[in-house]
């Protein structure tokens, strides 16, 4: 996550855990030139790509969004209905191909009717998907030759599609409830940042690791806007089981990069606050991950949350996921509930 966010810095780090872009807000910086140590298979095309980390967008220029070079990628980035969409298309211009070398020479498939460009069609999707319901059939050397490309075709497709698929439908998520809002509350008589975080699953994840930054924009006294990308040290940033609920929290004293911000500063500032989860899905035998953005905006100072976490008769821990993100106002010092204190002192 910090290594994210670290790209959409340009300058080196002046602080421990930041760094400042000194440009212009909008994100159209272009390189001077190019290290010609780096190879590259052609020069980078002018394309605008707009990018969204849930609130925040920015955009890149000379890179493309549907890179034809990188089909694995591109197939795994689009949505479902993308996908879908794509592989329709594609399905089709493979029958329109061979159903056009079939029309244009006529005889080539028996039984097919003159110049009829639909029959010439599903004779394509028949032999594609190596059917063969014997109506038509190849009738001359044209026809079979078009006929086993096309059936390699139809394997070669087949296959490709069935990984696809599967690697989509394998793909694990997180699958992580994150409260609406973030707060800024007292604990042990400091301001903190909160941000509570609750496992959808009905599995135990283990080994969770936190990372939360926040993204500043200020502006120097010569007039100059900057970025400045800071890590905001959490009390816990990592936790051997996470079972129910997490808290993360984030002092805001003299050397928190929050330091003094209220309401309206975090909105003059454009402060807009990352979180990144990883954690292990002992079911899955595999690492999910998870970010979550959250604009100035959002950011609830002098509220907490109330309680998630209740016991039933028999003593047993319920979390409600459906409040997770309940908000309160902040009355007095309290124990957060989830895993909340430092690791030291665990």
């Amino acid at each position: 996550m910090a290594a994210l966010l670290h790209q959409l810095s340009f300058g080196p780090p002046d602080t421990p855990g930041g760094s400042d872009l000194t440009t212009p807000l909008k994100s159209d910086i272009r390189p001077t030139g190019i290290d010609r140590s780096i190879k590259f298979e052609r020069e980078p095309a002018e394309g605008v790509v707009r990018v969204r980390l849930g609130a925040y967008e920015f955009e890149k220029k000379g890179v493309s969004r549907f890179d034809l070079r990188d089909p694995y990628h591109l197939a795994v980035a689009l949505s479902w209905p993308q996908f879908l969409a794509a592989l329709l298309a594609l399905y089709l211009s493979v029958n329109v191909v061979f159903a056009i070398l079939f029309w244009l020479v006529p005889g080539s498939v028996a039984h097919a009717r003159q110049g009829a460009f639909a029959d010439a069609f599903f004779f394509s999707v028949q032999t594609l998907a190596t059917v063969g319901y014997g109506e038509m059939y190849p009738a001359t050397l044209y026809g079979h030759v078009v006929v086993a490309f096309e059936i390699v075709s139809g394997l070669a497709f087949t296959a490709i599609l069935t990984g696809l698929t599967f690697v989509r439908f394998s793909r694990p998520r997180a699958k992580l409830v994150f409260a609406a809002n973030p707060v800024v509350a007292m604990h042990n008589g400091k301001p903190t940042l909160m941000v509570r975080i609750g496992n959808g699953r009905a599995a135990v994840l283990a080994d969770a690791k936190a990372q939360l930054n926040v993204l500043l924009t200020e502006t120097t006294t010569d007039g100059k806007v900057f970025h400045r990308v800071q890590e905001l040290q959490l009390e816990r940033a990592h936790i051997p089981i996470f079972p129910l609920l997490w808290t993360l929290m984030h002092v805001v004293d003299e050397r928190s990069p929050l330091n003094g911000y209220d309401a309206a500063r975090a909105v003059k500032a454009n402060a807009q606050v990352f979180v990144a989860i990883e954690a292990r899905d002992p079911t899955l035998a595999t690492t999910v991950h998870d970010i979550r953005n959250y604009p100035a905006q959002d950011l609830r100072f002098g509220m907490r949350y109330t309680e998630a976490i209740t016991t039933a008769r028999d003593g047993t821990p319920v979390l409600d996921l459906t409040t997770i993100g309940a908000l309160e106002p902040d009355v007095g010092d309290r124990q957060e509930q989830g895993w909340t204190e430092r690791e030291e002192n665990a």
